[in-house]
């Protein structure tokens, strides 16, 4: 059973097509990054699938269960920040919380621990910081020990080192049986969070995979000199239509297990070899490829 999915599901909102037939499919146990420019369609999808809004059509699965009674039971969610109420204390929100979906009070020092908000528990939701209410976000939507977390840019707001933080918590989260779906506009961040992600643009999903098979292909980059003679040895070996380059620098489009048989023919050659370097592709350029050039995500 696969914790999301969904078939061709799609949002209209008057004429405007939000979201138009997305299947997504979200594993057991993996942390899913969903990804997109702005107004691609992430918060309305997500909301869909929490039950918020209706879709136009399709159709969503969530830990195998249609919408109707139960469908949330065991599902935590933080979309489009928290809300609490400001003159109560984090630890007391939470209580409120607990007590209003059944969930024993044992169970917020848990979640303020999880979350490293302990020491400011007692304090008003007044004075935290932008990065302590997205942290007590996250602390309310594990009360009741979801199995499927979703979180809609949950590094909003923190520092460097609270990014740290949450990346830690979603992966032990993950390791601990939990399946993640996140959305976030910070690439780098999803780059070393997610195991899969999805890529949706203008209200389409354009891609499905791994983050590796995103950034699969690369290039080894090579400066030698002198130039033209450099040029030659390579065309020799890889065939000049494969040999680009110009002022020393060739960005060679062959396998990464080529490159020691590459420098020794140039060095073999008498050319001097100052840069050999594979050099993947990044996610910022596979996104903004699959996206037409949109390079603002949200």
């Amino acid at each position: 059973m696969n914790p999301v999915e969904t078939i061709k599901l799609a949002k209209n909102f008057d004429e405007v097509a939000a979201v138009r037939d997305v299947s997504l499919t979200v594993r057991p146990g993996e942390v899913y990054g969903f990804l997109g420019p702005n107004g691609a369609g992430k918060t309305t999808t997500l909301r869909m699938l929490l039950g918020l809004i209706r879709p136009t059509s399709g159709s969503v699965r969530i830990l195998g269960k249609p919408p109707g009674p139960g469908y949330l039971d065991k599902v935590g969610a933080l979309i489009e920040g928290p809300a609490f109420y400001p003159y109560l204390s984090g630890r007391k929100n939470l209580v409120v919380l607990a007590d209003h979906a059944g969930v024993a009070r044992s169970r917020v020092d848990e979640v303020l621990d999880v979350v490293s908000l302990s020491g400011r528990a007692g304090d008003r939701y007044s004075t935290y910081s932008l990065g302590m209410k997205q942290r007590l976000g996250l602390a309310a939507a594990l009360l009741k020990e979801p199995e499927l977390l979703i979180l809609d840019e949950p590094t909003n707001g923190l520092d460097p080192a609270g990014m740290a933080d949450m990346r830690v918590t979603i992966r032990e989260l993950a390791a601990n049986g939990c399946t993640v779906l996140l959305s976030s506009h910070l690439l780098a961040e999803v780059e070393q969070i997610c195991d899969r992600v999805g890529v949706i643009t203008r209200g389409e999903l354009v891609a499905e995979t791994t983050v590796a098979q995103l950034r699969a292909g690369g290039t080894l980059r090579v400066v030698a000199h002198p130039f033209d003679q450099a040029r030659s040895v390579l065309s020799a070996l890889l065939g000049g239509g494969r040999v680009l380059g110009s002022e020393s620098v060739f960005d060679l489009e062959v396998e990464q297990d080529q490159a020691a048989k590459i420098n020794a023919e140039l060095v073999g050659a008498g050319v001097e070899v100052s840069e050999l370097r594979w050099r993947e592709p990044d996610l910022e350029q596979a996104f903004l490829e699959l996206t037409g050039g949109v390079s603002h995500v949200d």
